[in-house]
């Protein structure tokens, strides 16, 4: 881990060299993964070959030490004790261990669902709308993470909500096919959502058309807004909403849809802008109770069926149209 992950705070961790960041671990499962592709595509099948062998390697000793009973633990220190665990006084569970195990596929399927099911339950806060990082805060254990214990209880990375995990949370949920979480979650930390009412305003107190770094989750300032106009976290909002909420994935010269939307959503429109050619985009969805619902993606471009399901991208300065029909299943 050295001295800090993708939370910073928690820089004295592994400031030895020897602490280890069970988050990191997950994520580097994926980026070795994305390397096999890249590497497949370069012709060094070699390389390729050695990042799934690592990878899966990883994948194991994960499955084999980092899963804590019921959820999967956030880290070990230096000199071995274990952070994000149920026996921790302080931050016993940790959001971004349980999203990444299910965001980059190396999770089991099992415990991935069991991780996830314990981050709602002890870091959703839906009497506030708010998500916490991790939970309890750190303050006056023995435990000393770093610089994260010299933010308040409940503020910033220690224990408020910070917007890329909770993101991170609802596009793990949309992962497993859940879409009523993950539109909850979006829902919540959808900064227009804090603006509707003059108690909203008051709360929030910062601008609400713009994405913030964290929201409080201590009294008497639950729900205060910090640091906003956050450009990290509106990028990954951004990608939750198109990519795992609209469901649109480009894959070189190809886009899919595999949306995850709301039972109650029957249509929505898109205009997809390939270099200088758009793709007018209508996805409808249908209950399985119509036209013998199956689960299946039927795709049409400019009347014609695709029969891979993709629609094919050609920069032809022309416009197209295109059909989605999602079907039910029973």
């Amino acid at each position: 881990m050295g001295s800090g992950d993708w939370n910073d705070g928690m820089n004295l961790v592994g400031m030895g060299g020897k602490g280890e960041s069970v988050w990191l671990a997950f994520f580097l499962c994926e980026v070795l993964r994305q390397f096999s592709e890249v590497a497949g595509r370069h012709g060094d099948p070699g390389f390729a070959g050695e990042c799934l062998e690592e990878g899966e390697r990883l994948r194991r000793n994960i499955e084999e030490h980092a899963w804590d009973g019921a959820w999967y633990r956030r880290a070990w220190f230096d000199n071995g004790t274990l952070l994000g665990s149920a026996g921790n006084e302080e931050c016993r569970i940790d959001s971004i261990s349980q999203s990444w195990a299910v965001l980059s596929g190396a999770g089991g399927a099992t415990r991935s669902h069991q991780a996830m099911n314990a981050l709602d339950q002890h870091l959703v806060r839906r009497d506030h709308g708010l998500v916490q990082l991790l939970d309890p805060p750190f303050d006056k254990s023995s435990l000393d993470p770093g610089y994260i214990r010299g933010y308040v209880p409940g503020v910033r990375e220690n224990g408020g909500q910070y917007t890329h995990s909770a993101v991170w949370a609802a596009m793990a949920f949309a992962a497993l096919g859940d879409s009523e979480r993950a539109w909850e979650v979006l829902n919540m930390i959808n900064p227009v959502r804090h603006g509707l009412s003059p108690e909203g305003v008051e709360t929030y107190k910062v601008e609400p058309y713009v994405v913030s770094a964290d929201v409080y989750a201590l009294a008497p300032h639950i729900g205060r807004g910090g640091w906003s106009w956050y450009t990290g976290s509106a990028g990954w909002m951004y990608r939750l909403i198109t990519e795992s909420l609209l469901g649109l994935k480009l894959e070189v010269d190809k886009l899919r849809l595999l949306p995850c939307l709301p039972g109650d959503w029957r249509q929505f429109k898109v205009d997809y802008r390939y270099r200088e050619t758009v793709y007018h985009v209508t996805v409808s969805q249908h209950p399985a109770d119509e036209e013998g619902g199956n689960g299946s993606t039927d795709i049409s471009v400019d009347g014609i069926e695709q029969p891979d399901r993709a629609i094919p991208l050609k920069d032809d300065r022309q416009e197209h149209t295109v059909e989605v029909r999602l079907r039910g299943k029973r």
